[in-house]
Order: structure tokens, then sequence, then C-alpha cells
């Protein structure tokens, strides 16, 4: 299936690179071909192809943003009741209990060391902090943030003018979607990660 899938939104065509990860890739590839949805499936690819994109206009490493995209939302599919049994499990905060947006990206990063032997930090904090930000990101985080929240098949009031500063500075695209997470998480009334306004500051500080 993965194949397919794969052949229709040309990633094959982006990954000529070999490394390292190559057999780490497959079987993350081939866990999520049969555990994501479709449509998260085609999220994910997506963010992918926005990823290595964003790493090569800014000097990146390309594999290790390929591989932290592929595993981002490795989780995301999950019924909240598996979640949070992840989070006990693993020994994860409290306060992601009951929250998927939040509880997704820290659980695959614990499983990613320690299931995948993904000792790397960049790559794991790029995928454990790609939905809040944190102070002091580092550009293949930002990198992998800004992805996920760019690829094309997001849609929501301010993405282009994300996505126009995507490739101008990353720092400033950083801070355009971290404030349109701010408000829209105040607008549900749900929890507010205090990384996401650490990240904000952080990211104005330096420009």
């Amino acid at each position: 299936m993965w194949k397919g899938i794969l052949q229709t939104m040309d990633y094959t065509d982006n990954m000529k690179t070999s490394g390292k990860y190559d057999d780490l890739k497959q079987r993350i590839i081939e866990y999520i071909e049969n555990n994501l949805n479709e449509r998260r499936l085609k999220h994910t690819y997506s963010v992918v192809k926005e990823a290595v994109k964003l790493a090569d206009y800014y000097g990146a490493d390309r594999e290790k943003a390929e591989l932290a995209a592929l595993f981002h939302d490795m989780y995301r599919s999950k019924p909240v009741s598996v979640l949070n049994m992840y989070i006990r499990q693993l020994g994860l905060p409290k306060n992601i209990i009951d929250n998927p947006n939040l509880s997704h990206a820290k659980i695959a990063a614990v499983v990613m060391k320690r299931d995948y032997g993904i000792e790397d930090d960049d790559i794991l904090n790029a995928v454990s902090y790609h939905t809040t930000g944190r102070a002091g990101m580092s550009d293949l985080e930002k990198i992998i943030f800004l992805a996920d929240a760019i690829e094309p098949g997001r849609k929501y009031p301010t993405v282009e003018e994300t996505r126009r500063l995507a490739y101008i500075d990353l720092n400033k695209a950083c801070i355009s979607s971290l404030e349109r997470t701010v408000e829209y998480i105040k607008g549900i009334g749900e929890f507010l990660d205090p990384d996401t306004i650490n990240a904000i500051n952080d990211l104005k500080e330096k420009i």
C-alpha cells in the first residue's frame, strides 16, 4: 500500500539520499501505513516533503528532518484512552492526560528513544515539541514545527502568511504560527502549554 501512496505524493522523488537511518525509516513507514488513518497518513507524508524542502533551503540535515517528520504524528490516530495509558506507563506529565494534541508528541519522542534506539536529542526534541514549540528551539525543531503547520493540506486564516514567512525567516514564521496557536487554544478554552508562550518570547528576543 505505502509505495503507491508515496508515488502519488512524489515522496520518493524528494528522498534521493541514502544514509544511516534508511532501515529505521522503513520500519517507521511500515508502522504508520498500518496504524494511521488515511487523512493522518497523507498529512504525515506532506509534512515530510515540506520538512525536507525547508531543511534544504536552510542548510539543515535533510535526513534528520525526514526522520522526525515521519515520526511526528505516529500516535496521533490513537484513541484518547490509549494515549492516556501510554502517559501513565511512560511516566509522562499528568497535565497532558485527555489532551491528544499535546500527548501524542511526547509519547512519540519517548518511544523513538526506547523502541527505535534514536539517541539524537535534536531529532527527539523536534518530535516532542512539534505542537508547542519551546524556548531555545534548534533550526531542526523550527523546521518540523513549521512543516507541520504549513503543509499544503493545512487551511486556517493565517496559513498563507506563515507559509510566506517560512522561506524568509524561520523565527518570524514560527512566531506567526505560535501566536495563531495561542489564539486558537484560548478560543476553545483548552490548556495552553507554557512552552508555547516561552517559545514566542524567546523568538521575539532573537529578532
